[in-house]
C-alpha cells in the first residue's frame, strides 16, 4: 500500500482530514514503516509522532523534519505527506549507506496542519511549540461537536509522551512549493529564507436598503457597489507592492441577498500578506484609508474588525545556509524564496533553528486533487534534505 491510496479521490487527490479513520490508516502505516527502519516511536499529548533513529550520543538533541499527513476536503497527495515520506527516505539511505550520525535523526508527523476539521491549521506544531495551549486545544470541536482531544483518543493517538522534549537540534521541512514561482523560474529547489506575515480582517459596508425598481441610481447607497469598487482598489494597492504583495477578498456576504433589493449592508474578508513587517503596516493603513476614502465618497460607512495578525517568519540563517550549500555542493540550481503559506515549520521556527526545502508543483496547483510533482524534483529535494539534515547531525 502507498500513503496515496488511503483516503484517495477520482481525480487523483487525497481526503484525509485530520483525526478521522483516514489519519490513523495513514498513522498506522507511517509508524510501520518508521519501525522496518529501525525507529523508535512516541506519540505526545496532542498526537504528534516521533520517529527517531538513535545516534552515536543519546543525549544529543535530535536533527529532525517531517511535515503532516492529513490533507484538505479534496486535496492532493503531495501536500504535506512529501515532507514526511521524504524524512523516511532520509533514514532509510543513512541506513542502507552505512551512516552513524552523532545526533539523532527524528521524523516528526505533525497532528492536523490543514485545520480543515477543527477550523485551526497547525494545531499539533502549535502546541508542541508553545503557541497554543494544550487544554485549549483538546477542547476544539469540530462541527459534529467532536473534540480534538476525543477524536485523538478514539483513534488511540492521544500519547503519554510529554510536549516539548528533548526540543530539536535543528528542524528542516520538505514541502512542495505550493506555488508557480520554482516551475516559471525552471528551478528544482528553493531555499526557503521565511514565510509571508499575515492581517486579515472582516470588513463591513453599510449603506441604506432599497427598492430596486424605484430607487434612482444616483440616489442609492448600495454597499455592494461600494465593496465592488473597494475590492478593484485593494487589487490595484496590491499591485503597487509587488513582487510580493497579495490582497485576497475571499468571502463576500450581502445583506439583504435579495435580489430586488438594494443591498444596504455588505460584509467582505481581506487577506493580506507580504514578507515584510513594516510593509505590512504600510499596507494596512492602505487599505484602511482606501476603503474609507471610497465609504465617504459614495454615502456608505466601513469599518474594519482585525481577525488574525500574523507576523513574518524568518528562518534560521544556519539552516537557510546549510540548504544553499547542499544545493551547491551538488550543483543544483536553487533559488532564495518566501514561502506564501503558514507551514509546521513556521511554527517550530520559535523554538528551534528551523528552515524549509521547497521542490516545484507543476502548474502551481495545491489545495486541489490535482496537484502534482515531478518524481525527479521530489528526489532532489530529498537529496537536499538529507545533505542538509547531515551538517547539523554529522
Amino acid at each position: 500500500m502507498t500513503l496515496a491510496e488511503i483516503g484517495a479521490t477520482p481525480r487523483g487527490g487525497v481526503r484525509r482530514i485530520a483525526l478521522t479513520d483516514e489519519d490513523k490508516r495513514a498513522r498506522d502505516l507511517f509508524c510501520d514503516w518508521a519501525r522496518d527502519a529501525g525507529c523508535d516511536i512516541r506519540v505526545d499529548t496532542i498526537g504528534n509522532i516521533f520517529a527517531r533513529r538513535p545516534g552515536r550520543n543519546p543525549d544529543a538533541l535530535p536533527v529532525a523534519t517531517g511535515s503532516h499527513i492529513d490533507s484538505q476536503p479534496l486535496g492532493g497527495k503531495f501536500d504535506g505527506a512529501f515532507g514526511v515520506m521524504a524524512g523516511l527516505e532520509v533514514i532509510r539511505a543513512l541506513n542502507d549507506a552505512g551512516i552513524e550520525t552523532e545526533a539523532p535523526i527524528e521524523v516528526v508527523d505533525w497532528t492536523d496542519e490543514e485545520g480543515a476539521r477543527f477550523a485551526a491549521g497547525c494545531i499539533g506544531s502549535g502546541v508542541y511549540s508553545g503557541h497554543r495551549d494544550l487544554a485549549a486545544a483538546l477542547v476544539l470541536e469540530d462541527a459534529e461537536g467532536v473534540t480534538v482531544g476525543a477524536a485523538l483518543e478514539r483513534i488511540g493517538y492521544a500519547g503519554p509522551a510529554p510536549l516539548g522534549e528533548p526540543g530539536f537540534g535543528a528542524y528542516f521541512e520538505a514541502h512542495i512549493e505550493q506555488g508557480p514561482i520554482l516551475e516559471a523560474e525552471g528551478l528544482t529547489v528553493g531555499a526557503v529564507l521565511g514565510a509571508q506575515g499575515q492581517r486579515c480582517f472582516v470588513v463591513t459596508v453599510e449603506g441604506v436598503d432599497g427598492h430596486a425598481g424605484t430607487l434612482p441610481m444616483a440616489k442609492r447607497q448600495d454597499s455592494f457597489v461600494g465593496t465592488a469598487k473597494m475590492t478593484v482598489a485593494l487589487t490595484e494597492l496590491a499591485e503597487t507592492y509587488n513582487p510580493a504583495a497579495v490582497i485576497t477578498i475571499g468571502h463576500v456576504r450581502v445583506v439583504p441577498n435579495s435580489r430586488n433589493t438594494v443591498p444596504g449592508k455588505t460584509v467582505f474578508t481581506i487577506d493580506s500578506r507580504h514578507p515584510d513587517s513594516e510593509t505590512l503596516e504600510r499596507m494596512e493603513a492602505d487599505m484602511i484609508r482606501i476603503c474609507g476614502e471610497i465609504a465617504k465618497s459614495s454615502g456608505l460607512s466601513v469599518a474594519f474588525e482585525t481577525v488574525t495578525r500574523a507576523e513574518p517568519i524568518v528562518f534560521n540563517t544556519g539552516c537557510v545556509d546549510a540548504v544553499r550549500e547542499a544545493c551547491r555542493q551538488r550543483q543544483i540550481r536553487f533559488m532564495d524564496i518566501h514561502s506564501g503559506a503558514g507551514h509546521d515549520a513556521c511554527k517550530i521556527a520559535a523554538v528551534s533553528p528551523a528552515g524549509m526545502i521547497f521542490v516545484p508543483c507543476i502548474d502551481g496547483i495545491s489545495h486541489n486533487e490535482l496537484e502534482d510533482a515531478r518524481a525527479e524534483d521530489l528526489a532532489v529535494g530529498t537529496q537536499v534534505l538529507l545533505d542538509s539534515m547531515l551538517a547539523y547531525a554529522k
